[in-house]
């Protein structure tokens, strides 16, 4: 009886309740307090949020977010080098430069 009202649950659901909600963790797994990315629907728009980990994880189970892949983080990181730098100019150059000698 659950799974079928689980289901009509779900089919009720508003668009926006049913869109993907993302998060990414930028501060490191011993700190106190987590620091996080979190969006909705697309990766590339988000908010910072800091929460301590107890409230967090219930964030988290809350939203059923997904955590991004290496390949969504990247993209993000490419779009907001982009903002920040421009593309073909000077800085963005010098950017990439550093970029590269640094791998």
């Amino acid at each position: 009886m659950e799974a079928l009202t689980a289901r009509a649950d779900e089919q009720h659901r508003s668009g926006f309740e049913q869109l993907t909600k993302y998060v990414r963790v930028r501060s490191p797994d011993d700190a106190r307090f987590v620091e996080f990315d979190f969006a909705i629907g697309e990766p590339g728009l988000f908010v910072e949020l800091i929460m301590p980990k107890a409230a967090f994880e219930q964030f988290c189970q809350v939203n059923k977010v997904t955590h991004m892949t290496d390949e969504q983080m990247a993209a993000v990181d490419a779009e907001m080098d982009k903002w920040r730098y421009g593309e073909n100019t000077l800085m963005s150059k010098n950017h990439n430069h550093v970029s590269e000698q640094q791998s």
